[in-house]
């Protein structure tokens, strides 16, 4: 049923995009050519506008217009096509019974930067119509976004403007999901070029570095082809930055924005908190143990929102047409959020049937001693992105170099308060804390309110100095009988040396519990009646240290990556003037990572109290109490190293002159290592073992290596001029993190969950089968259909472990799969209706079903007679249902109504499984569903003149609900498990072009 939807809504897509345009008879004419001003070459789909009778024409393939049946006297014509500048012709003269001859030249209109420098035909696009272009000729399956569209939908970093990509989602963030499969699946790039990331769980490039002001494109190659490297299982995402433009260029912007959550609030930092202009802060550790910083949170002013960028380029072309150019651009940030309606909860279910209960810890209702996690969280968070871009080019008539050093900085300072006051509510339904006498007060540690307090002060920095180049140096002139003739050979290279760091010095979090007054009948006459105060006591997160109710962790971490790559092109020529080429190229990339973290804790503090109301925050006190804070001896540091080698060949071979073979294999070498340096009271849990023991020097390292031989091969068939139809079957892998290949404990922070990674993980290994359907009926236009299926053996996917303790691990799953549809629709309405012209609409969505199988042993889990919820299969996580994005832009200027562009773009994420289903304690915890939510931006520019402009921006205007939810068949109803909103954020912003 679904195929036959999909196909009955292609087909009648195709069916409108073909409607014609009807013309009114008249009685006279005028004819002629358009032409590329730069190129002397015929211009298709130009629109010739005639301005005193709004009638409207367009150029054929050929360059062509023709306007027939015109009554005589003089007219204005208007010539305007996307990417060229708009020409305008006055007083032409139609005369009785005559065509009058009328050839235009339009020249490409160079605002947005486009390159001359380029590397390979993934460069360049700053405009849908090229990146639709672009499209039609890669080898692979291709979808993109360009400057142009991100500006209209008023994304502000990559990250953002990946959701607008056919089958793109974001994780967390900042990390690419591509049809379903997460970052491991996916391979990152800038320019083409792998960066390097300092994230401590991911080996994923963080996109939300990469602001939309340096962007020119991002192209996501969703088919895996030879030349591009072997991880890029669910697509290759190449964010390409702008280059050296054409003529001398100033560009200055700026934007002031306004976010309701944020503007409405007290807003929630501490005593030294906020970010500084330069998102800098040198937070040493105190070398004499005087730790004088805040414990807790405070309320301050709410802080301004803004945001500016400079971008300036020229090119100068000599006498011997040498052209030498250069680019460089200054880009700055400041953005906040805020929440105070956030839920943070956990549930699971006791004995199978029943409803889902609060998960309790260090103690059971029972024993009348527990502690919930049914957390109402309030969260303000500061962030400064700034960065610089410069570039420098030269180019002569077969070569080309470039130099680009990009350096970027985000710093983010977050403050969360978590308290849960709902568990004892929960015990105790009608529970009045003011009333000594109550049960609840009477059974003081059931369920005693909470409150942790989280302070996280993040640095990151990624800079790249990228050294490029691109040859034609001489003509072959070799040919094979007549049956081929090799052409000039195409030479591209790439050096690299990036670095990226992470800097988090000085989270703190501290917890605290309350108990009411209680009333103390006594027992007469020996113990007298008596109240107890209330009073706040620490608060110990986990059980399995020693550890105090305040904690301080640093930690850095340094990433470096040494690259190249080249790719040597050979195209020929075969019989009947059928082109192709056969392609070869080398690839190497060394990573060293540095991993630095140093623990400290009020340890053994078990005496500590506050004597004071719940509304008081104790920590404003904390530290003017004289609490020792001494150095934890738990933290493991590493150095972890990855190698990957590659060689490949690959061949375009046109079978006929509508069908072509692609087809060619890539031999990768993996080698990954780890060396821990463990501090002396480290324990690790070796695989297999009950229990933890010591960590002895040498033996948690870790020692990987793999080689892989991936082949590709597709075919594609234009069997009409706008009709391109693909197919491909391609091998690919997906690799482990340095966290997961490292048996050892590992706590985002003291007393919080325990991960333990799992030396034996081994690489995932994936069969991608992809066919793809494209229309393109005039240009701008489209209508596609896809389908992809992907058999994966040995997913990873991380399950519940109990030793001495429960934590998580990573483990080989047996296999999974991943299938699903993309329809893809694009239409400029004016080819519709003459009125229209200017509105173009754009309509893609992606259908996804996935699952992967349990292993034996955690099936068995789920059969057992305290949890009896037998399953063997469940959803791959951060697979979503499907996705929706749907689009609409008005640029009144083709009507020659206004300087004025308008855009609404709408985009929903369907249900996605974020975390599978586990026991705890041997309790079920169901499935965990982030539930579908949508996006509503807005935008309106205006133009005063060809320098100045103004933009109007509304971001996610229906404000919905981001929650989780825990689902599974074996409860009566969704449960909700997080929740809050991201607010409504309004700009208004100013652009000077000179």
């Amino acid at each position: 049923m679904v195929i036959q939807r999909l196909s009955r809504a292609f087909f009648l897509l195709a069916f409108l995009s073909q409607a014609p345009i009807g013309l009114a008879q008249q009685a006279g004419g005028i004819r002629g050519m358009v032409y590329d001003q730069d190129f002397d070459a015929p211009l298709p789909e130009v629109q010739v506008f005639i301005a005193e009778t709004g009638e409207a024409v367009r150029s054929t393939d050929e360059g062509n217009y023709v306007i027939s049946q015109l009554e005589p006297g003089t007219y204005t014509l208007v010539f305007s096509k996307d990417g060229y500048a708009r020409l305008v012709k006055a007083n032409v003269v139609v005369s009785p019974g005559q065509m009058t001859e009328l050839d235009a030249w339009l020249s490409g209109d160079f605002v947005e930067m486009e390159e001359f420098v380029v590397q390979d035909v993934q460069l360049g696009g700053a405009t849908e119509i090229a990146l639709l272009e672009l499209r039609m000729e890669s080898p692979a399956l291709m979808d993109s976004i360009s400057a142009d569209l991100m500006s209209q939908a008023g994304v502000s970093d990559a990250a953002s403007a990946l959701r607008l990509v056919a089958g793109a989602s974001i994780q967390d963030g900042k990390f690419a999901v591509i049809r379903g499969l997460p970052d491991r699946y996916v391979n990152s790039q800038m320019n083409g070029v792998r960066l390097p990331t300092a994230d401590a769980d991911k080996r994923a490039v963080q996109l939300d570095q990469f602001p939309s002001a340096i962007i020119d494109s991002i192209q996501v190659s969703k088919t895996f082809t030879p030349d591009q490297q072997g991880d890029a299982s669910g697509g290759a995402v190449n964010v390409v930055l702008k280059g050296i433009p054409e003529e001398t260029t100033f560009k200055v912007s700026s934007q002031y924005s306004y976010n309701n959550l944020v503007g409405g609030s007290d807003f929630i930092t501490y005593d030294g908190g906020g970010v500084d202009f330069w998102g800098k802060d040198n937070r040493d550790i105190p070398k004499n143990g005087n730790f004088d910083k805040a414990v807790g949170i405070t309320y301050d002013d709410v802080p301004t929102d803004y945001k500016w960028s400079i971008a300036t380029g020229t090119k100068h072309e000599f006498d011997n047409d040498v052209k030498v150019g250069g680019f460089t651009s200054l880009f700055y940030e400041r953005d906040s959020s805020f929440y105070d309606d956030g839920i943070d909860d956990k549930y699971w279910v006791r004995n199978p049937g029943d409803p889902m209960t609060p998960q309790f810890s260090q103690g059971s209702p029972e024993q009348g001693e527990f502690k919930t996690q049914l957390f109402d969280v309030t969260q303000g968070s500061e962030e400064v992105k700034w960065g610089i871009l410069g570039m420098v080019g030269v180019e002569t008539e077969n070569h080309s170099l470039s130099l680009l050093n990009l350096y970027t900085r985000t710093t983010e300072d977050e403050a969360t308060l978590a308290e849960d006051t709902r568990g004892k509510k929960f015990y105790f339904p009608d529970y009045n804390p003011d009333d000594p006498t109550d049960t609840g007060n009477q059974e003081r540690t059931a369920a005693p309110y909470l409150r942790t307090e989280t302070l996280q002060y993040t640095e990151r920095s990624t800079h790249t100095i990228q050294l490029s180049g691109k040859h034609d140096p001489f003509d072959l002139n070799f040919k094979i009988g007549n049956f081929m003739k090799f052409l000039r050979p195409d030479i591209d290279w790439n050096v690299s040396h990036s670095v990226a760091t992470l800097d988090q010095p000085d989270k703190r979090q501290f917890g605290s519990l309350y108990y009411a007054q209680s009333y103390n009948p006594g027992s007469p006459p020996y113990v007298p009646p008596s109240t107890l105060p209330e009073v706040q006591r620490p608060f110990k997160p986990a059980a399995n240290f020693t550890l105090g109710n305040f904690q301080r962790i640093w930690k850095d971490i340094t990433e470096e990556s040494d690259q190249y790559f080249m790719n040597v092109k050979f195209p020929f020529e075969q019989w009947g003037g059928n082109e192709g080429y056969i392609k070869l190229g080398i690839f190497n990339d060394h990573v060293d990572r540095e991993y630095n973290q140093d623990s400290f804790s009020n340890f053994n503090d078990n005496s500590a109290r506050y004597e004071g109301p719940w509304e008081d925050l104790w920590s404003e006190v904390f530290y003017s109490e004289g609490h020792p804070v001494t150095a934890a001896e738990i933290d493991v540091d590493y150095d972890g190293e990855q190698d990957i080698k590659a060689y490949y060949y690959m061949v375009d071979f046109p079978l006929t002159s509508k069908l072509n073979l692609i087809a060619g294999a890539r031999f990768e070498k993996t080698e990954l290592s780890i060396i821990n340096d463990p501090e002396s009271e480290v324990t690790w849990i070796p695989p297999g073992a009950p229990g933890a023991v010591d960590l002895n020097p040498g033996d948690a390292d870790v020692s990987f290596s793999q080689d892989d031989v991936l082949p590709s091969i597709g075919l594609v068939y234009k069997p009409f001029e706008k009709i391109t139809l693909r197919g491909s079957y391609t091998e690919t892998v997906a690799r482990q993190t340095f966290k997961e290949l490292s048996p050892i404990q590992q706590q985002e922070f003291l007393g919080g969950d325990v991960f333990i990674g799992n030396p034996e993980l081994q690489m995932s290994a994936l069969k991608n089968y992809d066919l793809r359907c494209d229309y393109t009926p005039y240009e701008g236009g489209l209508v596609s259909l896809s389908y992809f299926y992907k058999d994966i053996k040995e997913p990873i996917e991380y399950i519940q472990g109990v030793a001495d303790f429960t934590y998580t691990t990573p483990v080989n799953y047996p296999e999974g799969e991943l299938s699903g549809f993309e329809i893809e629709f694009r239409q400029k309405a004016g080819h519709l209706i003459n009125e229209l012209d200017g509105l173009t609409l754009g309509i893609n969505g992606t259908f996804i079903d996935s699952e992967v199988t349990l292993p034996d042993d955690e099936a068995a889990i789920f059969e057992q007679e305290n949890i009896q919820a037998p399953m063997d299969k469940r959803d791959m996580t951060n697979a979503p249902e499907h996705l929706y994005n749907f689009f609409l832009t008005y640029d009144m200027s083709a009507k020659d109504i206004s300087d004025t562009q308008f855009g609404l773009f709408y985009t929903v994420r369907g249900d996605t499984l974020i975390a599978g289903a586990g026991q705890s304690d041997g309790n079920f915890v169901p499935n965990v569903y982030e539930k579908e939510y949508g996006t509503l931006n807005m935008s309106v520019t205006h133009k005063f003149s060809d320098r100045w402009s103004m933009k109007l921006q509304g971001k996610n205007l229906l404000d919905p609900d981001i929650k989780t939810v825990y689902r599974s068949e074996y409860i009566d109803k969704d449960v909700t498990k997080t929740s809050y909103n991201k607010g409504m954020e309004f700009s208004v912003g100013i652009t000077a072009t000179f």
